[in-house]
């Protein structure tokens, strides 16, 4: 059994993520894996993602891993990265696509004509180094500053009405949701193993964070 599986379905950035996991945690056994029984018997799972959200889906459905990231979601500690982030929830607008159903609430796009207070237009993707806000107390923001800076490459973004599990904010230009807390899962928009120090200290805090998990799946999310 693994410490950490970093979960490899063909679309995540798992160089620089299991690079700094490596940092976060040089006495932990860390692996890279697109083998869903390595992910099922992982004591920790890190579940990173970029690309488009339908190749995403599809690519976790043709590695066979969509059960064992929802089995992984509901019993041990979880970190999702970027579009592991956004894959959690219930359906995305990018190409109209359901997603894993975890969470409640949608993935939706910035809008293409946005500008500034100062009537500056803002480029989409977004694009580079964001202060976050520290919306809700968490261990895996011990040690981290709150509106400290995290780095974001996206063009959408997580929306829900269910404000017990936003963990962080930030602003592009307007306020969006970039980090979720629920039970064992923690997720996050920005890049964490791209963010420097403070991305360090998140993982660090991962490698270390006990929570309480779900037990068991709710009935009525369970997959057929």
């Amino acid at each position: 059994m693994s410490d950490i599986a970093v979960i490899d379905y063909g679309m995540g950035n798992l160089h620089s993520v299991s690079t700094r996991l490596r940092q976060a945690a040089p006495d932990l056994e860390i692996v890279v894996t697109s083998n869903p029984a390595v992910v099922e018997a992982a004591a920790r799972v890190v579940f990173p993602g970029q690309g488009a959200m339908p190749d995403c889906m599809r690519e976790l459905e043709a590695h066979g891993l969509r059960e064992a990231v929802l089995e992984a979601a509901y019993t041990k500690p979880f970190l999702g990265i970027c579009i592991g982030l956004q894959m959690l929830f219930a359906n995305s607008e990018e190409g109209s696509v359901g997603c894993l159903d975890i969470l409640a609430g949608r993935v939706r796009r910035f809008a293409g004509a946005m500008t500034t207070a100062n009537g500056e237009r803002v480029k989409v993707p977004h694009m580079g180094w964001n202060r976050v806000r520290q919306v809700a107390p968490h261990p895996l923001w011990e040690g981290v500053a709150d509106h400290a800076h995290f780095y974001f490459v996206h063009s959408y973004y997580v929306e829900t009405t269910d404000l017990s599990m936003i963990a962080g904010s930030s602003d592009y230009p307007q306020p969006f949701t970039c980090a979720v807390a629920r039970n064992n899962i923690f997720a996050v928009q920005f890049h964490p193993e791209k963010s420097g120090a403070d991305g360090l200290q998140v993982l660090s805090n991962f490698v270390q964070w006990q929570p309480m998990s779900w037990l068991e799946r709710p009935r009525t999310l369970a997959v057929s």
